[in-house]
Protein backbone atom coordinates (compact mmCIF):
# COMPACT_ATOMS: atom_id res chain seq x y z
CA UNK A 1 0.00 0.00 0.00
CA UNK A 2 3.03 2.65 0.70
CA UNK A 3 4.02 1.96 -2.70
CA UNK A 4 0.17 3.19 -3.86
CA UNK A 5 0.12 6.27 -2.00
CA UNK A 6 3.84 7.41 -2.84
CA UNK A 7 2.31 7.15 -6.43
CA UNK A 8 -0.79 9.08 -5.42
CA UNK A 9 1.15 11.66 -3.98
CA UNK A 10 3.42 11.84 -6.83
CA UNK A 11 0.88 11.83 -9.28
CA UNK A 12 -0.98 14.95 -7.48
CA UNK A 13 2.36 16.90 -7.67
CA UNK A 14 3.16 16.53 -10.94
CA UNK A 15 -0.26 18.96 -11.82
CA UNK A 16 2.04 21.85 -10.51
CA UNK A 17 4.94 21.34 -12.32
CA UNK A 18 5.57 23.90 -14.75
CA UNK A 19 4.35 23.29 -18.59
CA UNK A 20 7.47 24.12 -20.03
CA UNK A 21 8.09 20.00 -19.47
CA UNK A 22 5.80 17.67 -21.64
CA UNK A 23 5.93 13.58 -20.80
CA UNK A 24 7.46 11.79 -22.98
CA UNK A 25 10.80 13.94 -23.06
CA UNK A 26 10.89 13.02 -26.59
CA UNK A 27 7.35 15.44 -27.31
CA UNK A 28 8.95 18.32 -25.08
CA UNK A 29 12.29 18.31 -26.90
CA UNK A 30 10.25 18.35 -30.64
CA UNK A 31 7.29 20.34 -29.44
CA UNK A 32 5.06 17.83 -31.02
CA UNK A 33 2.35 16.07 -29.11
CA UNK A 34 2.68 12.29 -28.78
CA UNK A 35 0.31 11.29 -31.40
CA UNK A 36 3.16 12.93 -34.13
CA UNK A 37 5.19 10.41 -33.26
CA UNK A 38 3.17 7.43 -32.12
CA UNK A 39 0.35 5.50 -33.56
CA UNK A 40 -2.81 5.90 -31.21
CA UNK A 41 -0.79 9.16 -29.19
CA UNK A 42 0.84 6.55 -27.10
CA UNK A 43 4.43 4.54 -27.45
CA UNK A 44 5.53 2.25 -28.57
CA UNK A 45 3.93 1.80 -32.24
CA UNK A 46 6.25 4.50 -34.63
CA UNK A 47 4.52 6.38 -37.02
CA UNK A 48 7.49 7.74 -39.84
CA UNK A 49 7.87 10.99 -38.03
CA UNK A 50 8.41 8.67 -34.68
CA UNK A 51 11.03 6.32 -36.56
CA UNK A 52 12.52 9.20 -38.34
CA UNK A 53 13.04 10.75 -35.25
CA UNK A 54 14.80 7.80 -33.50
CA UNK A 55 17.08 7.38 -36.89
CA UNK A 56 18.33 10.57 -36.11
CA UNK A 57 19.58 9.17 -32.62
CA UNK A 58 16.23 11.06 -30.80
CA UNK A 59 18.32 14.59 -30.78
CA UNK A 60 16.01 16.79 -33.34
CA UNK A 61 14.12 19.71 -31.33
CA UNK A 62 12.25 22.36 -31.48
CA UNK A 63 14.97 24.85 -31.55
CA UNK A 64 13.95 26.02 -27.73
CA UNK A 65 16.45 25.30 -24.81
CA UNK A 66 15.56 22.46 -22.78
CA UNK A 67 16.29 20.62 -19.37
CA UNK A 68 17.54 16.99 -18.68
CA UNK A 69 15.14 14.89 -20.67
CA UNK A 70 13.64 12.80 -18.04
CA UNK A 71 10.02 11.22 -18.36
CA UNK A 72 8.02 9.06 -16.23
CA UNK A 73 6.26 6.34 -16.50
CA UNK A 74 3.40 3.79 -14.28
CA UNK A 75 1.84 0.53 -15.22
CA UNK A 76 -1.18 -0.42 -13.52
CA UNK A 77 -3.22 -3.58 -14.24
CA UNK A 78 -5.71 -6.60 -13.60
CA UNK A 79 -5.38 -10.08 -14.55
CA UNK A 80 -8.02 -12.82 -15.14
CA UNK A 81 -7.12 -16.18 -15.91
CA UNK A 82 -9.45 -18.87 -17.24
CA UNK A 83 -8.19 -21.16 -14.86
CA UNK A 84 -6.82 -19.89 -11.39
CA UNK A 85 -3.00 -21.12 -10.81
CA UNK A 86 -2.32 -23.63 -8.35
CA UNK A 87 0.21 -21.75 -5.96
CA UNK A 88 -0.47 -18.41 -6.96
CA UNK A 89 0.32 -16.36 -10.35
CA UNK A 90 3.64 -14.78 -9.00
CA UNK A 91 5.31 -14.80 -5.58
CA UNK A 92 3.25 -12.53 -3.63
CA UNK A 93 -0.13 -13.09 -5.52
CA UNK A 94 -3.19 -15.04 -5.42
CA UNK A 95 -4.21 -17.76 -7.97
CA UNK A 96 -6.39 -15.25 -9.81
CA UNK A 97 -7.87 -12.17 -10.00
CA UNK A 98 -4.57 -10.14 -9.55
CA UNK A 99 -4.39 -6.49 -9.25
CA UNK A 100 -0.85 -5.24 -9.96
CA UNK A 101 1.62 -2.30 -9.95
CA UNK A 102 3.38 -3.67 -12.80
CA UNK A 103 6.14 -0.90 -13.14
CA UNK A 104 7.31 2.39 -12.76
CA UNK A 105 10.21 3.62 -14.96
CA UNK A 106 12.04 6.77 -15.42
CA UNK A 107 13.57 7.61 -18.70
CA UNK A 108 16.99 9.55 -19.37
CA UNK A 109 15.27 9.98 -23.32
CA UNK A 110 16.49 12.75 -25.55
CA UNK A 111 19.12 14.74 -26.51
CA UNK A 112 22.43 14.75 -24.37
CA UNK A 113 24.83 16.44 -26.99
CA UNK A 114 25.00 17.56 -30.30
CA UNK A 115 24.26 14.27 -32.72
CA UNK A 116 23.88 12.29 -29.44
CA UNK A 117 21.06 11.24 -28.00
CA UNK A 118 19.56 8.51 -25.27
CA UNK A 119 16.52 6.58 -24.49
CA UNK A 120 17.56 4.61 -21.01
CA UNK A 121 15.35 3.33 -18.43
CA UNK A 122 15.35 2.58 -14.74
CA UNK A 123 12.89 0.72 -13.89
CA UNK A 124 10.80 -0.90 -10.82
CA UNK A 125 9.34 -4.22 -11.34
CA UNK A 126 6.47 -4.51 -9.47
CA UNK A 127 6.24 -8.25 -9.79
CA UNK A 128 9.35 -9.07 -8.76
CA UNK A 129 9.49 -6.21 -6.71
CA UNK A 130 13.54 -5.34 -7.69
CA UNK A 131 14.92 -2.21 -9.36
CA UNK A 132 16.89 -3.01 -12.59
CA UNK A 133 18.30 -0.97 -15.75
CA UNK A 134 15.78 -2.42 -18.61
CA UNK A 135 16.15 -1.04 -22.23
CA UNK A 136 18.99 0.90 -22.55
CA UNK A 137 20.48 2.90 -25.39
CA UNK A 138 22.91 5.61 -26.60
CA UNK A 139 22.60 6.83 -30.06
CA UNK A 140 25.30 9.06 -32.34
CA UNK A 141 23.78 10.03 -35.82
CA UNK A 142 25.43 11.87 -38.78
CA UNK A 143 24.75 12.80 -42.30
CA UNK A 144 26.56 12.38 -45.41
CA UNK A 145 26.36 12.06 -49.23
CA UNK A 146 28.12 10.18 -51.44
CA UNK A 147 27.52 9.36 -55.53
CA UNK A 148 25.52 12.64 -55.14
CA UNK A 149 23.13 10.71 -52.92
CA UNK A 150 22.33 11.71 -49.31
CA UNK A 151 22.72 9.06 -46.35
CA UNK A 152 21.77 8.94 -42.72
CA UNK A 153 24.63 6.96 -40.14
CA UNK A 154 24.94 6.24 -36.86
CA UNK A 155 26.46 4.30 -34.11
CA UNK A 156 24.32 2.59 -31.64
CA UNK A 157 25.27 1.15 -27.61
CA UNK A 158 22.56 -0.91 -26.12
CA UNK A 159 21.70 -3.64 -23.78
CA UNK A 160 18.67 -5.45 -26.25
CA UNK A 161 19.28 -6.59 -29.53
CA UNK A 162 16.33 -5.51 -31.79
CA UNK A 163 15.67 -2.49 -29.08
CA UNK A 164 17.45 -0.63 -31.71
CA UNK A 165 15.37 -1.71 -35.07
CA UNK A 166 13.21 1.38 -36.56
CA UNK A 167 10.40 -0.99 -37.52
CA UNK A 168 7.25 -2.35 -34.66
CA UNK A 169 8.02 -5.64 -35.99
CA UNK A 170 10.71 -6.94 -34.21
CA UNK A 171 10.26 -8.33 -30.76
CA UNK A 172 11.53 -5.62 -28.27
CA UNK A 173 8.88 -3.01 -29.77
CA UNK A 174 6.63 -5.44 -31.02
CA UNK A 175 2.89 -6.23 -30.49
CA UNK A 176 1.46 -6.21 -27.60
CA UNK A 177 3.25 -3.61 -26.32
CA UNK A 178 2.61 -4.24 -22.70
CA UNK A 179 0.77 -7.67 -21.60
CA UNK A 180 0.55 -9.19 -18.07
CA UNK A 181 3.53 -10.54 -16.22
CA UNK A 182 0.80 -13.22 -14.09
CA UNK A 183 -0.49 -15.23 -16.40
CA UNK A 184 0.56 -18.18 -17.75
CA UNK A 185 2.87 -18.09 -20.61
CA UNK A 186 4.72 -20.49 -23.39
CA UNK A 187 7.78 -22.05 -22.64
CA UNK A 188 9.99 -21.71 -25.75
CA UNK A 189 11.23 -18.85 -26.94
CA UNK A 190 13.72 -18.12 -29.14
CA UNK A 191 17.01 -15.88 -28.50
CA UNK A 192 15.71 -12.93 -30.70
CA UNK A 193 12.68 -13.10 -28.52
CA UNK A 194 13.82 -11.32 -25.61
CA UNK A 195 16.77 -14.15 -24.03
CA UNK A 196 19.72 -11.41 -24.43
CA UNK A 197 17.64 -8.51 -23.31
CA UNK A 198 19.74 -6.74 -20.28
CA UNK A 199 21.93 -10.18 -19.87
CA UNK A 200 23.93 -8.62 -23.16
CA UNK A 201 25.88 -5.24 -23.92
CA UNK A 202 26.87 -3.99 -27.49
CA UNK A 203 27.12 -1.88 -30.32
CA UNK A 204 27.34 -1.29 -34.03
CA UNK A 205 26.76 1.11 -37.04
CA UNK A 206 24.08 1.53 -39.24
CA UNK A 207 22.70 3.45 -42.29
CA UNK A 208 20.11 4.50 -44.24
CA UNK A 209 21.27 5.08 -47.66
CA UNK A 210 18.95 7.61 -49.74
CA UNK A 211 15.79 7.26 -47.54
CA UNK A 212 15.47 3.12 -48.83
CA UNK A 213 18.16 1.05 -48.30
CA UNK A 214 18.46 0.30 -44.06
CA UNK A 215 21.65 -1.62 -42.64
CA UNK A 216 22.92 -2.30 -39.35
CA UNK A 217 25.84 -4.67 -38.25
CA UNK A 218 26.16 -4.70 -34.22
CA UNK A 219 28.04 -7.32 -31.35
CA UNK A 220 27.55 -8.05 -28.43
CA UNK A 221 29.38 -9.72 -25.53
CA UNK A 222 27.32 -11.41 -22.84
CA UNK A 223 27.30 -9.42 -18.93
CA UNK A 224 29.07 -11.42 -16.04
CA UNK A 225 26.91 -12.55 -13.02
CA UNK A 226 28.27 -9.94 -10.60
CA UNK A 227 27.30 -7.13 -13.74
CA UNK A 228 23.81 -8.34 -13.97
CA UNK A 229 23.33 -8.44 -10.30
CA UNK A 230 24.07 -5.24 -9.60
CA UNK A 231 21.78 -3.84 -12.71
CA UNK A 232 18.79 -6.23 -11.17
CA UNK A 233 18.83 -8.30 -14.20
CA UNK A 234 15.78 -11.02 -12.94
CA UNK A 235 16.64 -14.10 -12.76
CA UNK A 236 20.38 -14.06 -12.68
CA UNK A 237 20.59 -17.29 -10.76
CA UNK A 238 20.56 -20.55 -13.41
CA UNK A 239 20.24 -18.16 -15.98
CA UNK A 240 22.33 -18.83 -19.54
CA UNK A 241 25.54 -17.09 -19.35
CA UNK A 242 26.26 -15.88 -22.73
CA UNK A 243 29.60 -17.26 -23.78
CA UNK A 244 32.15 -15.04 -26.37
CA UNK A 245 30.70 -12.66 -29.14
CA UNK A 246 26.88 -12.35 -30.75
CA UNK A 247 27.18 -11.00 -34.16
CA UNK A 248 23.68 -9.05 -34.96
CA UNK A 249 22.51 -7.79 -38.34
CA UNK A 250 19.51 -6.49 -40.00
CA UNK A 251 19.01 -5.10 -43.60
CA UNK A 252 15.67 -3.84 -44.66
CA UNK A 253 14.23 -1.76 -47.56
CA UNK A 254 11.64 0.96 -47.29
CA UNK A 255 9.33 2.97 -49.50
CA UNK A 256 6.75 5.71 -49.35
CA UNK A 257 4.23 6.52 -51.76
CA UNK A 258 0.60 7.69 -52.56
CA UNK A 259 1.98 11.32 -51.08
CA UNK A 260 2.93 9.55 -48.13
CA UNK A 261 -0.31 8.33 -47.40
CA UNK A 262 1.49 4.22 -47.87
CA UNK A 263 4.29 3.27 -46.06
CA UNK A 264 6.29 -0.23 -46.44
CA UNK A 265 9.10 -2.05 -44.77
CA UNK A 266 10.09 -5.41 -46.06
CA UNK A 267 13.32 -6.91 -44.29
CA UNK A 268 15.60 -9.42 -42.78
CA UNK A 269 17.52 -9.92 -39.31
CA UNK A 270 19.75 -11.84 -37.03
CA UNK A 271 22.16 -13.48 -34.90
CA UNK A 272 23.96 -15.92 -33.27
CA UNK A 273 24.90 -16.64 -29.79
CA UNK A 274 26.18 -19.40 -27.42
CA UNK A 275 25.91 -19.95 -23.84
CA UNK A 276 26.33 -22.15 -21.15
CA UNK A 277 22.97 -23.13 -20.12
CA UNK A 278 21.60 -22.11 -16.42
CA UNK A 279 25.16 -20.59 -16.16
CA UNK A 280 26.88 -24.02 -16.19
CA UNK A 281 30.10 -24.49 -17.93
CA UNK A 282 31.22 -27.87 -16.55
CA UNK A 283 30.60 -29.41 -19.69
CA UNK A 284 33.04 -27.82 -21.44
CA UNK A 285 31.43 -26.85 -24.33
CA UNK A 286 28.31 -24.65 -25.38
CA UNK A 287 24.74 -24.48 -26.51
CA UNK A 288 24.70 -22.37 -29.69
CA UNK A 289 22.00 -20.78 -31.76
CA UNK A 290 21.50 -19.22 -35.19
CA UNK A 291 18.17 -17.02 -35.62
CA UNK A 292 17.33 -15.81 -38.74
CA UNK A 293 14.31 -13.56 -39.17
CA UNK A 294 12.09 -11.91 -41.85
CA UNK A 295 9.69 -8.99 -41.43
CA UNK A 296 7.04 -6.56 -42.78
CA UNK A 297 5.71 -3.67 -42.28
CA UNK A 298 2.93 -1.34 -43.90
CA UNK A 299 1.23 2.00 -42.63
CA UNK A 300 -1.77 3.50 -44.72
CA UNK A 301 -2.09 7.17 -43.30
CA UNK A 302 -5.95 9.15 -44.45
CA UNK A 303 -4.27 12.18 -44.32
CA UNK A 304 -0.32 12.55 -43.95
CA UNK A 305 -0.50 16.33 -42.91
CA UNK A 306 -2.99 15.74 -39.50
CA UNK A 307 -1.10 13.89 -36.72
CA UNK A 308 -4.20 12.66 -35.38
CA UNK A 309 -5.50 11.02 -39.13
CA UNK A 310 -6.84 7.69 -39.16
CA UNK A 311 -4.68 4.83 -39.98
CA UNK A 312 -4.27 1.18 -40.46
CA UNK A 313 -0.58 -0.86 -39.08
CA UNK A 314 0.18 -4.15 -40.51
CA UNK A 315 3.20 -6.07 -38.99
CA UNK A 316 4.71 -9.22 -39.67
CA UNK A 317 7.59 -11.42 -38.67
CA UNK A 318 8.89 -14.71 -38.50
CA UNK A 319 11.92 -16.14 -36.84
CA UNK A 320 13.95 -19.57 -37.45
CA UNK A 321 16.35 -20.24 -35.31
CA UNK A 322 18.55 -23.42 -35.42
CA UNK A 323 19.93 -24.78 -32.09
CA UNK A 324 22.86 -27.08 -31.20
CA UNK A 325 22.43 -28.29 -27.59
CA UNK A 326 25.84 -30.19 -27.39
CA UNK A 327 25.94 -28.54 -23.58
CA UNK A 328 22.72 -29.45 -22.55
CA UNK A 329 23.71 -32.82 -24.29
CA UNK A 330 26.07 -33.50 -21.87
CA UNK A 331 24.47 -32.07 -18.35
CA UNK A 332 21.20 -33.31 -19.00
CA UNK A 333 20.84 -35.91 -22.25
CA UNK A 334 19.10 -33.17 -24.34
CA UNK A 335 19.04 -33.90 -27.82
CA UNK A 336 22.01 -32.81 -29.59
CA UNK A 337 19.99 -30.84 -32.20
CA UNK A 338 16.25 -28.75 -32.89
CA UNK A 339 14.77 -25.75 -34.01
CA UNK A 340 12.16 -23.00 -33.41
CA UNK A 341 9.94 -21.34 -35.67
CA UNK A 342 8.04 -18.14 -34.63
CA UNK A 343 5.49 -16.38 -36.29
CA UNK A 344 3.08 -13.05 -35.32
CA UNK A 345 1.62 -11.00 -37.43
CA UNK A 346 -0.52 -8.18 -36.55
CA UNK A 347 -2.88 -5.67 -37.92
CA UNK A 348 -4.69 -2.26 -36.20
CA UNK A 349 -6.68 0.58 -37.01
CA UNK A 350 -6.35 3.42 -34.90
CA UNK A 351 -9.35 6.40 -34.83
CA UNK A 352 -8.60 9.58 -34.85
CA UNK A 353 -5.34 8.70 -32.55
CA UNK A 354 -8.06 7.78 -30.02
CA UNK A 355 -9.42 4.29 -29.96
CA UNK A 356 -6.95 1.63 -31.67
CA UNK A 357 -8.35 -1.91 -31.93
CA UNK A 358 -5.50 -4.60 -32.86
CA UNK A 359 -6.11 -8.24 -33.30
CA UNK A 360 -2.39 -10.36 -33.98
CA UNK A 361 -2.08 -14.12 -34.55
CA UNK A 362 0.89 -16.28 -33.15
CA UNK A 363 2.22 -19.61 -33.57
CA UNK A 364 5.71 -21.36 -32.10
CA UNK A 365 6.77 -24.47 -33.39
CA UNK A 366 9.76 -27.00 -32.88
CA UNK A 367 11.40 -30.13 -32.54
CA UNK A 368 10.50 -31.97 -29.85
CA UNK A 369 13.35 -31.97 -27.06
CA UNK A 370 11.74 -33.09 -23.48
CA UNK A 371 14.07 -33.05 -21.44
CA UNK A 372 15.47 -29.51 -22.89
CA UNK A 373 11.80 -27.84 -22.68
CA UNK A 374 10.80 -29.56 -19.61
CA UNK A 375 7.71 -30.25 -21.37
CA UNK A 376 5.64 -34.03 -21.29
CA UNK A 377 6.20 -35.25 -24.91
CA UNK A 378 8.55 -32.29 -25.19
CA UNK A 379 7.11 -30.64 -27.85
CA UNK A 380 7.28 -26.86 -27.58
CA UNK A 381 4.13 -26.03 -29.96
CA UNK A 382 2.27 -22.83 -28.80
CA UNK A 383 -0.31 -20.76 -30.82
CA UNK A 384 -3.49 -18.52 -30.49
CA UNK A 385 -5.42 -14.84 -30.48
CA UNK A 386 -4.47 -11.27 -29.08
CA UNK A 387 -7.20 -9.13 -29.21
CA UNK A 388 -6.85 -5.63 -27.73
CA UNK A 389 -8.52 -2.31 -27.83
CA UNK A 390 -7.20 0.79 -26.50
CA UNK A 391 -8.56 4.34 -25.85
CA UNK A 392 -6.20 7.25 -25.19
CA UNK A 393 -7.84 10.92 -24.89
CA UNK A 394 -4.52 13.05 -24.75
CA UNK A 395 -1.28 13.15 -26.16
CA UNK A 396 -3.04 15.45 -29.18
CA UNK A 397 -2.73 18.66 -29.77
CA UNK A 398 -5.97 19.87 -28.21
CA UNK A 399 -5.71 18.09 -25.01
CA UNK A 400 -6.14 19.96 -22.09
CA UNK A 401 -4.15 18.49 -19.92
CA UNK A 402 -0.58 18.74 -21.72
CA UNK A 403 1.78 17.75 -18.82
CA UNK A 404 -0.10 14.20 -18.81
CA UNK A 405 -0.55 11.27 -20.99
CA UNK A 406 -2.66 7.97 -20.51
CA UNK A 407 -3.29 4.81 -22.15
CA UNK A 408 -6.31 2.29 -20.82
CA UNK A 409 -6.45 -1.47 -23.12
CA UNK A 410 -8.63 -4.24 -22.48
CA UNK A 411 -6.47 -7.15 -23.67
CA UNK A 412 -7.35 -11.37 -24.16
CA UNK A 413 -5.06 -13.66 -25.31
CA UNK A 414 -6.95 -17.35 -26.51
CA UNK A 415 -4.53 -20.04 -27.13
CA UNK A 416 -5.53 -22.76 -29.25
CA UNK A 417 -2.31 -24.69 -28.74
CA UNK A 418 -0.32 -24.54 -25.44
CA UNK A 419 2.78 -26.27 -24.89
CA UNK A 420 2.27 -28.72 -27.02
CA UNK A 421 -1.28 -29.60 -26.20
CA UNK A 422 -4.36 -28.63 -27.80
CA UNK A 423 -6.36 -30.33 -25.00
CA UNK A 424 -7.24 -27.47 -22.55
CA UNK A 425 -5.12 -24.78 -24.27
CA UNK A 426 -7.67 -22.69 -23.19
CA UNK A 427 -7.39 -23.10 -19.91
CA UNK A 428 -4.47 -20.51 -19.90
CA UNK A 429 -6.54 -17.91 -22.02
CA UNK A 430 -6.34 -14.45 -19.81
CA UNK A 431 -8.10 -10.88 -19.45
CA UNK A 432 -6.01 -8.18 -18.79
CA UNK A 433 -6.85 -4.57 -18.29
CA UNK A 434 -4.51 -2.05 -17.91
CA UNK A 435 -3.53 1.67 -16.96
CA UNK A 436 -0.37 3.09 -18.50
CA UNK A 437 0.34 6.64 -17.19
CA UNK A 438 3.45 8.90 -18.51
CA UNK A 439 3.95 12.49 -17.02
CA UNK A 440 6.18 15.33 -16.64
CA UNK A 441 7.92 17.34 -13.82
Amino acid sequence: MRIYRNILVIILLSGFTHPALAVPSFAEQTGQPCAACHVGAFGPQLKPFGRDFKLYGYTRTDGKQHGLPIAVTVQNSFTHTAVSQPGGAARWFAANDNAALDQISVYLAGKLAPKVGSFIELNYDGIARVVKLNNAEIRYASEGEAWETDFVWGLTANNAPTMQDLWNSTPVWGFPYNASGLAPSPAATTMLDGKLAQNVAGGGIYILWNDLVYAEASIYGGLSRDTRNALGAVPVSGSDTVVGAVPYWRLALQHSFDDERQNIQIGTYGLHASVNPGGDGSAFRTDSFTDVAFDINYQWIANPKSVVSDMVSVHATWIHEDQRLSASNVLIGANRSGNLDTVRADISYSFAATITPSLQYFQTAGSANPLYFGLPGGVPNSAGFIGEIAYVPWGKPDSPWPWINVRLAAQYVAYTQFNGSSNKASDNNALFLSLWTAWRF
